[in-house]
């Protein structure tokens, strides 16, 4: 059998954001990652814009995917669950974001069977991001 670390990489996660400007500055301004590229696709009535902490060639990144016809903000549903960031000082990363206008639904702290520091924010179309306190994982 092969090994399929070497077949395989992953590449991206994507998600549909209603206000792709909005997305693009929380992403950007407030978690501190690269705009790497932004697609228009006229026909298709599509942008799509990646965002991320290093090139798309040795990076995962997140496709923020903005359809123009879209008249409402999209409905999160049940299955996706959230992205997860790796932060040092997760208490004052958050103290940082809630100061910038970052909804942040569970404030940082210990994870309740565990000892890593974990906390909750939301992006402006609602989807979670779980901060993770690399300093405090065990």
């Amino acid at each position: 059998m092969s090994d399929q670390s070497t077949r395989f990489r992953m590449m991206h996660t994507m998600i549909r954001v209603f206000d792709l400007e909005k997305s693009i500055k929380f992403y950007t301004e407030l978690l501190g990652m690269t705009l790497l590229r932004r697609d228009e696709y006229p026909d298709g009535k599509f942008t799509l814009a990646f965002v991320g902490y290093g090139p798309e060639e040795n990076n995962t990144v997140v496709e923020l995917t903005h359809n123009w016809d879209q008249a409402t903000p999209y409905e999160i549903g049940s299955g996706f669950g959230h992205l997860a960031l790796g932060v040092n000082d997760i208490y004052a990363v958050c103290s940082e974001l809630e100061r910038n206008g970052a909804s942040i639904p569970r404030k940082p702290g210990p994870m309740k069977h565990g000892t890593t520091h974990i906390a909750f924010i939301e992006d402006p179309d609602g989807y979670k991001i779980e901060l993770i306190g690399l300093d405090t994982m065990k």
